[in-house]
C-alpha cells in the first residue's frame, strides 16, 4: 500500500479507466465446487446479500459473520496463530493494525485473481483493497442548504461547542486512524495553513504539532463522541432542531433521508479536508480450510454483479474501476482531493501515542 497521497492521486484514475477482464476458470470454479463450502469474516453486513447470491450462482454454500474491525482481528488472531480453523478469508478494515497484526505476522495471505491483475491499479493489489468507503462532516439541512462552516478551525470555535458528533475513536479504528493521520507531518502542516488563512495569524501550539492542537480543541468544545454512525446520523437529520448541528460520519447514512424524513447534506469543500477515506482489504487466511471456494468468492466480490450490494448506494467505491458509482454520488477522483487517507505504516507506528493522547482530553 502506498502512502496515502499516492493513494489518492491513484484513485483519480478510477472514473476514467475502462478494462475488460476475464470469467474465473472452470478448473477454479471446478475444484471450489468440491469443496463445496467457504466461510467469511467481515465488518460490512452486506456480505449476507452478497452470500446468498454467490450461492445462488455456484451452488456452494457460505458462512458469513459479520464483525466489527476490531473482533475481527482479534478472532483471526487466536485462530490462525492457534492453527484453528475459523474464515477462509476476510473483509477487513484498520489498515494500521491489520498490517502489523495480520498481514506482518503472515496470518492473512494476499490473493489476487488472474481475471484482476490488469484491472485493479497495482497500488491496490497487496494489500488487494475491495473498495474504499468516505466519512465526511454533513450537517442538517431543514433551514439551510448552504455549507455551515468552511474551514475545520471553526469547529473548535465557541458557537459549535456541543453541536458536532463524531463516532468514538475507541470504538472504530478508522476513527482513530483519521485522527492519527492528522498528526502526521502532511497533514499537521495543512491545519496549520488552514489556521492561518482562517484567522490571519499563525497557529500558537500547546501541543507537538497543528494535528495534535486541532484534536485537542475539537474534542475539547463538548463533542459528542456517539456510539454508533447510524444513530449519529438521524440525531443530526432529525428535523425540528432549534439549533444547528454537524456531524462527522460514513456518506452512505445519506441514503436514509427520505426513510427517515432526515436532512442531511454533505460539505465536501470544508479546508484544508472534507473528511476521511479508508479501505477495506480482502485477504485470504493462512490455514483456510477451503481455499479454491475462497478465491472464487474473491474474484466474485470484485465483479459489478458481486459488489452490487454496495453499489446501489453512495459512499462505496470498489477498487475495481470498472464497476459504476451510484448516479447520485460523485466519483472517487471528486472526493480523493477533499479527504484524509490511511498511511498503514504511520498509523501502525504513530496511533498509539495518538490514542493516548485523546484520553487525557476531556469534552
Amino acid at each position: 500500500m502506498k502512502k496515502g497521497r499516492m493513494l489518492a492521486l491513484a484513485l483519480l484514475l478510477f472514473v476514467s479507466m475502462a478494462q475488460v477482464f476475464a470469467a474465473p476458470s472452470q478448473e477454479l470454479i471446478d475444484a471450489a465446487k468440491k469443496e463445496g463450502k467457504v466461510v467469511v469474516y467481515s465488518i460490512t453486513s452486506r456480505i449476507a446479500n452478497a452470500a446468498k447470491a454467490f450461492e445462488a450462482k455456484y451452488g456452494i454454500k457460505v458462512e458469513a459473520y459479520n464483525l466489527k474491525d476490531g473482533e475481527l482481528i482479534e478472532k483471526v488472531t487466536r485462530e490462525v496463530g492457534g492453527n484453528i480453523n475459523g474464515a477462509d478469508f476476510v473483509i477487513c478494515q484498520d489498515s494500521g493494525r491489520v498490517y502489523g497484526q495480520l498481514i506482518a505476522t503472515g496470518y492473512l495471505v494476499n490473493y489476487v485473481p488472474d481475471s484482476m491483475k490488469n484491472v485493479i491499479p497495482a497500488q491496490y493489489q497487496n494489500p488487494l483493497v475491495f473498495q474504499f468507503i468516505n466519512k465526511v462532516f454533513i450537517f442538517n439541512s431543514e433551514k439551510t442548504q448552504t455549507p455551515v462552516i468552511k474551514n475545520v478551525w471553526e469547529l473548535t470555535e465557541p458557537k459549535w461547542k456541543g453541536l458536532v458528533q463524531f463516532k468514538d475513536p475507541k470504538l472504530e479504528g478508522v476513527n482513530a486512524n483519521f485522527l492519527t493521520m492528522l498528526t502526521s507531518p502532511e497533514w499537521s502542516a495543512k491545519l496549520a495553513k488552514a489556521y492561518e488563512d482562517l484567522y490571519g495569524k499563525k497557529l500558537v501550539l500547546t501541543t507537538k504539532n497543528a494535528g495534535y492542537e486541532w484534536i485537542k480543541r475539537f474534542f475539547q468544545n463538548g463533542l459528542i463522541l456517539g456510539n454508533s454512525d447510524t444513530t449519529i446520523s438521524e440525531n443530526i437529520g432529525i428535523k425540528g432542531q432549534k439549533a444547528q448541528t454537524l456531524g462527522l460520519f460514513v456518506y452512505s447514512k445519506t441514503r436514509y433521508d427520505a426513510a427517515k424524513n432526515l436532512a442531511l447534506l454533505p460539505m465536501p469543500d470544508v479546508q484544508p479536508f472534507s473528511g476521511f477515506m479508508y479501505p477495506a482489504f480482502l485477504q485470504m487466511t493462512k490455514n483456510a480450510k477451503n481455499k479454491n471456494a475462497a478465491k472464487l468468492f474473491i474474484e466474485y466480490l470484485l465483479t459489478d454483479e458481486g459488489f452490487a450490494p454496495w453499489s446501489k448506494d453512495v459512499g462505496s467505491y470498489s477498487s475495481n474501476p470498472t464497476i459504476k458509482i451510484d448516479p447520485d454520488d460523485k466519483p472517487a477522483s471528486y472526493w480523493t482531493p477533499r479527504l484524509v487517507f490511511e498511511d498503514p505504516a504511520f498509523l501502525f507506528e504513530n496511533r498509539a501515542d495518538v490514542e493516548e493522547f485523546v484520553n487525557t482530553l476531556s469534552n
